[in-house]
């Protein structure tokens, strides 16, 4: 069995760890966290009133209607993510913004 001080270093590793995983996160996102939770604050509202047709036909109204200049870096990351539609985007890209999730 580990001492207090192997448990501790290990404690402080699996820190690390996690604030490295949550910092190369942040730096992947091509769009801040704030547009990222109003893109799914806006595909919520949508799917809500029609389905998802297996495109990212929402995604892309957001992004064009706020003039994001970097449609296509945004659209690989979020398929590279699992968000290859709309529903998609909202049920594997939005649990990656969960802190317990990245962490």
């Amino acid at each position: 069995m580990p001492d207090k001080n192997e448990i501790e270093r290990r404690k402080q590793i699996k820190r690390e760890l996690r604030e490295k995983a949550r910092l190369e996160f942040e730096q992947s996102l091509p769009i801040s966290r704030v547009d990222f939770q109003n893109l799914f604050d806006f595909l919520d509202e949508k799917l809500s009133n029609q389905e998802c047709d297996d495109y990212l036909t929402f995604t892309y109204e957001f992004l064009e209607k706020n003039e994001f200049k970097n449609i296509e870096e945004i659209e690989n990351w979020l398929k590279n993510n699992g968000g290859y539609c709309d529903c998609e985007v909202l049920y594997n890209v939005e649990e990656m913004f969960d802190q317990d999730s990245i962490l």
